[in-house]
């Protein structure tokens, strides 16, 4: 008699070995893939990052260890296009260091003569660290970027509590594979007109339209008439409620006293 608790036979075996090897190299093969496209340092904007403007950006650092853990990093910003404008965000645990160079040549920003730019951003282990498994995140309030790039990179330098050093310096060739060990690349959008970049800036935010703030006004108007409704609503509510359970309550006390009575 069959059971479905019996071991499977010999053909059957087999196939059952087959499928699981067949899995686990599939399965090694997808971690392999998987693994170097998300280890590295990278970076990546808070919203958008438009050409002219300025921008909120962060380094994610990876740690790709199982027995050391992260406790330097080192960002180096490019020469070919300075940022005389970069202001770190704290972050617990960590020492922020910000280094600054003299331009070759300098930059004109808002109606001043800039004559250095930041060089180099480094966070120190202060308490903190990335441990294996983890990543961090460092963010940074850039500006003002260039309109003549598409993009700018970032040469990194990793650094571990076993004083193993991993620099990401390589710079990604478009239409060629991606290196071993790639430099952090900022990809810039088109200028806009708002704050952020293009026709205004930080110091002089574009205007709102005048159709927007009607637009707001009317919009706050119905808020406020809905939510009044609805306290209305709210307390006709309340009182019915307190009539019904009123008359429940004297159409109780009735009947005990007719039952009383009776007996």
């Amino acid at each position: 008699m069959f059971s479905p608790f019996s071991a499977p036979s010999g053909s059957a075996a087999k196939n059952l070995t087959r499928l699981s090897v067949a899995g686990g190299i599939a399965a090694t093969a997808l971690l392999l893939l998987a693994g170097p496209a998300s280890a590295h340092v990278s970076v990546q904007p808070q919203g958008e990052a438009a050409k002219g403007g300025y921008a909120t950006i962060n380094f994610k650092v990876p740690n790709e260890r199982d027995n050391a853990s992260t406790v330097k990093v080192e960002v180096n910003f490019p020469t070919d296009h300075p940022l005389a404008s970069v202001s770190p965000q704290a972050v617990p645990g960590w020492k922020i260091d910000v280094t600054k160079s003299k331009l070759a040549k300098p930059l004109e920003m808002h109606g001043n003569t800039i004559t250095e730019a930041v060089s180099k951003v480094t966070w120190t282990a202060d308490g903190g660290k990335i441990a294996p498994g983890y990543f961090q995140q460092f963010p940074l309030s850039v500006g003002q970027l260039p309109e003549d790039a598409d993009q700018l990179v970032f040469k990194a330098i990793q650094t571990y509590d076993n004083k193993e050093v991993v620099r990401w310096i390589e710079e990604p060739k478009e239409g060629a594979a991606e290196p071993e060990n790639p430099a952090p690349v900022l990809k810039l959008s088109a200028a806009t007109d708002d704050e952020h970049g293009g026709a205004a800036t930080a110091d002089k935010p574009a205007a709102e339209p005048a159709a927007a703030q009607d637009s707001a006004k009317a919009a706050d108007t119905k808020a406020e008439t809905a939510s009044a409704d609805s306290s209305d609503t709210t307390a006709r509510v309340l009182g019915i409620v307190g009539i019904v359970v009123g008359i429940a309550g004297v159409a109780f006390g009735v009947l005990a006293g007719r039952r009383r009575t009776t007996v």
